[in-house]
C-alpha cells in the first residue's frame, strides 16, 4: 500500500515555522483528494493546506503544535478506507438480590430514620429485620450532621477560572503586536488631521449605484472613491510616497495601495496592485476579493507584500477619530472614520453636511508637516470635488 507524506507546504522566504491551529480531518478518516485536511498559522498569514491523494489520513501532530517548513505532520494510506467501529458488546446487568422481606412496621420506621433495613442484623425467624432490630440500629447511630448551608453572598469572588479565560497568542497576532510596537520605537510618528464633506460623493452614488450595480455586480463602495484620492495626492505630493531603507531613501513611483481588512485572526492589509491603472470598478472588486479571502484565510504572502501607502478604515465600526500606526516599512497611512452630520458653514451659512474625520500618520524623518499636510488637502479635494481626479486637477 502507499503511503504519501502530508508536509507544511512553502509559505515564503521569511517564513520557516508555525503553528498548526486546526485539523479538519480526524484521525483515521477517509479524505478525498483536494479535501482541507489543516489550518496553518504563521506570524504573517493563515492559510489551508489540502490533500494531494485519496485515502486513510493517520496524523502524526496534534493541533496548536508548532511545526517547521516541510516537516511532516501526517501520512495517507493510498486507496484504503477506514473501517467501520466495532459495535461495542453488550453490558450484562448483573441481577439485583432479592430484597430480605420486611413487615409494614419495619418499612415504616425505615422511611423514619433514613435507615435501610438491608444493612441491619435481623433477630427474627430466618433472619428476619424486625421493628425492635431498626429501632435499636437507630439509637446505636450518631445523628448525621446537618451540612452547612454554602456562603451566598454577593460579594464573594468567583473561582479564578470563571473570571478569566487564559490562551496563547497566534503566531499572526503576536507578530502583529510587534510590529506595532516597532513601527512607533522607530518612527517618528506624527498625526495630522482634516475633515472631509461627503456630499458629492454619497450624491454621485445614490444617483448611479443600481446601474453601477447591474453593470458589475457589486455596489460602489467609499474605498474606491478614497484610493483613487490618495493615488491622486501621492502623485501630487511624491515625498508621502517613499520610504527608508536604512539610511537610503527610496522613492516609488508606482501605487499599490495595501487596504486594511479586520479578520477573525487579527489585523490584515492585502495590497491591490496598480492602482492608478484601475477604475472604480476595478478597484472595488479588488478590494472586494482581497477581503474575502484574508476573512477565509484564503490569502497569499504575496497578497500582502509590496504595498507602498495604506488605507485602514475604522468609521465602518463606528470610530469618530484616531490615530492609526504606520505599516512598516511604509512612511504613511489614512485613517478612515464615521460619517456623521454635523452643522457647518459654508459660505457664510450654517448647513448641515455628512462630515467624515481624516488622519494622516506620517515618518516625519522624512515627510515634513507642509507636505503631510499638503497630502491631506489633495485627498479632501478628491473627496468633495470628484471631477477634479477625472480632469487631472
Amino acid at each position: 500500500m502507499t503511503t504519501v507524506p502530508v508536509k507544511i507546504p512553502p509559505m515564503g522566504e521569511s517564513i520557516t515555522s508555525g503553528v498548526l491551529a486546526k485539523w479538519h480531518v480526524a484521525e483515521g478518516a477517509t479524505v478525498r483528494r483536494d479535501q482541507p485536511l489543516f489550518e496553518l498559522e504563521t506570524d504573517k498569514i493563515t492559510s489551508e493546506a489540502t490533500a494531494e491523494a485519496a485515502g486513510v489520513i493517520r496524523l502524526a501532530v496534534k493541533a496548536g503544535d508548532e511545526v517547521r517548513i516541510g516537516q511532516v505532520v501526517a501520512t495517507i494510506e493510498v486507496g484504503a478506507t477506514a473501517a467501520a467501529p466495532a459495535p461495542a458488546p453488550a453490558a450484562a446487568t448483573p441481577a439485583a438480590p432479592a430484597p430480605a422481606p420486611v413487615s409494614p412496621a419495619v418499612r415504616r420506621v425505615a422511611a423514619e430514620t433514613g435507615l435501610d433495613p438491608a444493612k441491619v442484623s435481623g433477630t427474627g425467624k430466618a433472619g428476619r429485620v424486625t421493628k425492635g432490630d431498626l429501632l435499636a440500629a437507630a439509637a446505636a447511630s450518631p445523628a448525621a450532621p446537618t451540612p452547612a448551608a454554602p456562603v451566598t453572598s454577593a460579594t464573594a469572588p468567583a473561582a479564578p477560572a470563571a473570571r478569566q479565560t487564559r490562551r496563547k497568542l497566534s503566531p499572526l497576532r503576536a507578530r502583529l503586536a510587534q510590529r506595532l510596537v516597532a513601527a512607533q520605537h522607530q518612527a517618528a510618528m506624527l498625526t495630522t488631521f482634516n475633515e472631509v464633506d461627503m456630499s458629492a460623493v454619497m450624491a454621485l452614488r445614490a444617483r448611479y449605484q443600481d446601474e453601477f450595480v447591474k453593470r458589475h455586480g457589486l455596489k460602489l463602495g467609499f474605498m474606491s472613491f478614497f484610493t483613487k484620492a490618495v493615488v491622486h495626492a501621492l502623485r501630487e505630493v511624491p515625498a508621502v510616497n517613499a520610504q527608508l531603507d536604512g539610511e537610503t531613501l527610496v522613492e516609488n513611483h508606482y501605487y499599490d495601495v495595501g487596504v486594511a481588512v479586520s479578520t477573525d485572526r487579527g489585523l490584515m492589509v492585502p495590497v491591490i496592485r496598480g492602482c492608478d491603472q484601475l477604475g472604480l470598478a476595478e478597484v472595488e472588486k479588488g478590494i472586494a476579493d482581497a477581503a474575502k479571502r484574508a476573512r477565509e484565510g484564503r490569502i497569499t504572502l504575496a497578497d500582502l507584500e509590496g504595498g507602498v501607502f495604506t488605507i485602514t478604515n475604522g468609521g465602518v465600526f463606528g470610530s469618530m477619530l484616531s490615530t492609526p500606526i504606520i505599516n512598516p516599512p511604509q512612511s504613511a497611512i489614512l485613517g478612515l472614520h464615521a460619517i456623521n452630520e454635523r452643522p457647518v458653514a459654508v459660505n457664510g451659512q450654517v448647513v448641515i453636511r455628512p462630515m467624515m474625520y481624516l488622519a494622516l500618520s506620517y515618518d516625519h524623518r522624512l515627510i515634513d508637516g507642509r507636505e503631510a499636510v499638503t497630502f491631506l488637502v489633495k485627498v479632501k479635494q478628491a473627496i468633495e470635488d470628484p471631477a477634479r481626479v477625472l480632469i487631472g486637477l
